[in-house]
């Protein structure tokens, strides 16, 4: 079960790597058509704002259409075989199931309590999919529907039909199954869903008065779950979801920008819902104090080595809010470091929220600058310096927590003991020396390597059961987990830290994640001579 959980938040994360750069393009868009700070050349009568409407009209695209996005997105990882297929069966049978909801509700919408002549949004719980009036089933629906017919398209997709039935095979059949199957479930849809979105407009509520409480939670579980992959399932449906506001806290904030910044009063209660979104103050003032930490505590002949490790995978948090490169350099080797973290964070977002810090705060520092500091820097300035008094007090906090612990329980983070030679990486050379075969000779840069090692690290490729990824992990199946080497063979082929799970194992790799597994289905994918198989 918790591998299947896993595989699915994986999943989740394909469409959601859309989401930061639309939201800085919005930001900056609005910035740039802000009468207040652009003067004369914001007036909606020159050409510089109508362009720059344009662009951010452009900019919508992905949360006009999340839950398109979240139906398409899934199956991508999930799908076994032809996942490109497998994407189209989805799209044609979520269009299906939102025809069919349209089709009962016009029908019989008084009969299911829903008044289907009501314009869409707001209370009437009614949206356009792709140009269809359809019940708001949000992301929640889609990627319920992607998960069933996903399931339909690897169990049936490579259904041998009689030959004179051939033509309906292969995504024909799934699509074919999937149209008898959404029926019954639009019904089911139908009739029980609004009572759904009556129970989420009272969680709605229950959220927004939560408070601090609420907050801190929230965030310590959008930490603590990081190591297992559900993280995605905590802040998901608030994010993107409507957990806690109508079409998601991201999309909401954005398209509520201009009147944000011209507005005087107090951002807490003109967006009280936005302590669910000070969960990335972590990846930036976290980041930096335990990056300091590691840094000061390894031996002095290794500092340089280890900076050359650390700041990289601390900039990658920083800037874009992926943390995983750096938190996994020391979750294995003292988990109970990762807890200390999780608390640290939670707290720095329960006292910011005291401080009235509210804001689209759950990425990188260039999403922040571009969709909070700059456009509410006239009237919530204070707001921001609080946010950065208060955050780089956390980042002294985990500096000296982190250096404490580290030295007091003698962690063996990257570079502390003298002769540590897992802080560098095998180099080209040796690497070609070391395999002197065929397979060496394939690779023509360092993740071709980098792949060819992991493979060895896994068994081989004939150990390898199903391969996935999410944003910064390889989530691989084995068939036999006795083969898998030791997770330094693993830092070596440039892992940042290896999750095992029986066959299931997570390999740390960072944003080059989805390459390099590229790379390792190529390799699998091409017929190799003999001597190049028994190295992988």
């Amino acid at each position: 079960m918790m591998k299947a959980l896993q595989r699915f938040g994986g999943a989740m994360f394909t469409p959601v790597l859309l989401f930061p750069f639309a939201g800085i393009v919005v930001g900056i868009s609005i910035l740039f058509t802000n009468p207040t700070l652009m003067g004369s050349l914001a007036s909606p009568t020159t050409i510089w704002f109508k362009l720059w409407m344009v662009v951010q009209e452009g900019a919508w695209t992905v949360f006009r259409n999340m839950p398109i996005l979240f139906a398409v997105g899934l199956p991508i990882g999930l799908a076994k075989t032809a996942p490109a297929r497998a994407c189209l069966a989805v799209i044609v049978s979520y269009m299906t199931f939102n025809y069919y909801i349209a089709a009962i509700l016009t029908t019989w919408g008084q009969d299911f309590g829903v008044d289907f002549s009501q314009p869409i949004g707001g209370v009437s719980g009614l949206t356009m999919i792709a140009g269809v009036k359809t019940l708001d089933t949000s992301i929640i629906g889609s990627i319920f529907i992607a998960g069933i017919i996903t399931y339909l398209h690897n169990r049936f997709f490579d259904k041998r039909l009689p030959d004179y039935l051939g033509i309906f095979q292969g995504t024909a059949f799934v699509t074919i199954i999937g149209f008898i199957a959404m029926l019954p479930i639009a019904f089911l849809t139908a009739l029980f869903w609004p009572k759904v979105q009556s129970g989420i407009e009272s969680m709605q509520v229950f959220l927004s008065n939560a408070g601090v409480i609420g907050v801190w939670l929230y965030t310590f579980l959008e930490r603590i779950l990081i190591p297992t992959g559900l993280h995605h399932f905590v802040y998901g449906p608030f994010v993107f979801g409507p957990a806690a506001v109508e079409g998601g806290l991201q999309a909401y904030w954005l398209h509520h920008i201009p009147e944000f910044a011209s507005s005087l009063q107090p951002l807490t209660d003109l967006f009280p819902q936005g302590g669910f979104m000070l969960f990335g103050n972590s990846k930036v003032f976290g980041a930096i104090g335990i990056a300091g930490a590691m840094i000061a505590t390894a031996a002095p002949e290794n500092k340089r080595k280890v900076a050359g490790l650390i700041i990289p995978a601390a900039l990658t948090a920083v800037l874009v809010g992926i943390t995983e490169p750096l938190e996994f350099t020391f979750l294995f080797i003292a988990p109970y470091l990762f807890g200390v973290h999780a608390v640290l964070a939670a707290t720095m977002a329960a006292v910011m929220y005291m401080s009235g810090v509210v804001g689209n705060f759950g990425g990188g520092i260039l999403e922040m600058a571009a969709t909070n500091w700059l456009p509410m820097f006239g009237n919530h300035a204070m707001i921001m310096v609080k946010q950065l008094i208060i955050g780089f007090s956390f980042t002294a906090i985990y500096f000296f927590t982190f250096k404490y612990l580290i030295v007091r329980f003698d962690v063996k983070t990257p570079g502390r003991e003298s002769d540590d030679e897992d802080i560098r990486l095998v180099s080209k050379k040796e690497y070609r020396e070391k395999k002197q075969g065929v397979a060496a000779q394939t690779a023509t840069d360092s993740r071709d390597e980098q792949a060819l090692q992991i493979l060895k690290a896994l068994g081989g490729m004939d150990n390898i059961a199903e391969i996935n990824n999410c944003a910064t992990r390889l989530r691989i199946s084995v068939k036999n987990p006795d083969l898998l080497l030791s997770d330094s063979v693993f830092r070596q082929a440039g892992a940042h830290g290896v999750v095992r799970n029986d066959e299931a194992i997570q390999i740390i790799i960072g944003l080059s994640v989805s390459q390099v597994r590229d790379r390792i289905e190529n390799i699998m994918d091409t017929p190799m001579p003999t001597n190049a198989q028994a190295l992988v």
